[in-house]
C-alpha cells in the first residue's frame, strides 16, 4: 500500500470513528474488504484456483533452472574463450621461436 492509500484510509477511517462508528467494526471491515478485493483481482488473473500455487511453484522451479542453465552457459563459453585463446598463444609463440620448424 502506497503511502497516499494509507493516509487515505486512515482519513476515513477517523472520519467514520468521528460519526460515531465502531473503530473495531471500521477494522473489520477494511480487512473484509481487502480479503475480497485480493481474491477478485487474484481471480482476474487466474491464480485463484486450486491448483495455483502448485503452479506458480513449479513456475518458479522453471525460472531458477532457465537461470542456472544460462550461468553454466556462460562460465563454458567464458571457458572455451579462455581456452581458445591461450591456445593461439602457445601456437603463435611456437611459430615465433621456431619450434615449427622442428617439428616439419
Amino acid at each position: 500500500m502506497t503511502n497516499e492509500n494509507a493516509a487515505m484510509l486512515a482519513r476515513l477511517m477517523r472520519q467514520a470513528e468521528a460519526a460515531g462508528v465502531d473503530l473495531v467494526t471500521l477494522r473489520a471491515l477494511v480487512e473484509e474488504a481487502s480479503q475480497a478485493g485480493a481474491e477478485r483481482a487474484l481471480g482476474a488473473i487466474g491464480l485463484n484456483e486450486p491448483g495455483a500455487r502448485r503452479d506458480m511453484d513449479e513456475l518458479r522451479e522453471l525460472l531458477q533452472a532457465w537461470r542456472d542453465a544460462k550461468a553454466s552457459a556462460w562460465k563454458a563459453a567464458v571457458g572455451w574463450v579462455a581456452r581458445f585463446g591461450l591456445a593461439a598463444l602457445l601456437v603463435g609463440m611456437a611459430v615465433k621461436l621456431g619450434f615449427a620448424e622442428m617439428l616439419a
